[in-house]
């Protein structure tokens, strides 16, 4: 067994809630009724009919995904935790928590012609994932928490800047999808 370290335990409280967020989008796509299906065809169009819903899963399991391995390598560069930082992946976590949720707006409306609030809540959310990481990221700097070499001064200092720059992008999508769902 691999020596335990001190984020041991939240590495895997926090790779337990990524695993059970990906396996919940997966609910949203619902097999056709077998009633409403008389041949072939009907089978073809109800498959069709899934499509927004398969783009709703895939977008958010990309998302989702991305976010677990930013975190893991992330992860690698803290070598201690503070009560702050427990609660910096705590926030980022129940932002991640949310995303299926609105991946079932988006599912749902995202193709109609009322798309506007899935879409906004939908990046929204996203928005609120980049704060999380904006959080993880400037505690594990400010208070000292990363391993001591310059790869992983430079990576967390990286991380970091993506996240600032990432918050414009997201905030932008967000105020926009008011208007341009």
């Amino acid at each position: 067994m691999p020596e335990e370290t001190a984020n041991t335990r939240l590495e895997i409280f926090c790779d337990a809630v990524f695993a059970i967020s990906l396996t919940l989008l997966i609910l949203e796509l619902k097999t056709p009724a077998a009633e409403t299906i008389h041949n072939s065809d009907d089978l073809w169009h109800s498959l069709k009919d899934l499509l927004p819903s398969v783009f709703a899963f895939l977008l958010s399991f990309t998302i989702i995904a991305t976010q677990w391995v930013n975190h893991h390598e992330a992860m690698k560069c803290v070598n201690k935790s503070t009560p702050r930082f427990i609660y910096a992946n705590v926030f980022m976590l129940l932002t991640i928590i949310m995303i299926p949720f609105t991946q079932s707006l988006l599912a749902k409306f995202g193709f109609t012609k009322d798309a506007a609030p899935a879409v906004v809540l939908y990046t929204f959310v996203i928005l609120l994932c980049n704060i999380g990481w904006n959080l993880i990221s400037q505690t594990a700097i400010k208070q000292k928490l990363l391993v001591k070499n310059a790869a992983a001064e430079a990576a967390m200092k990286t991380l970091s800047r993506n996240v600032r720059f990432a918050f414009i992008l997201y905030l932008l999508c967000t105020v926009l999808a008011f208007w341009f769902p």
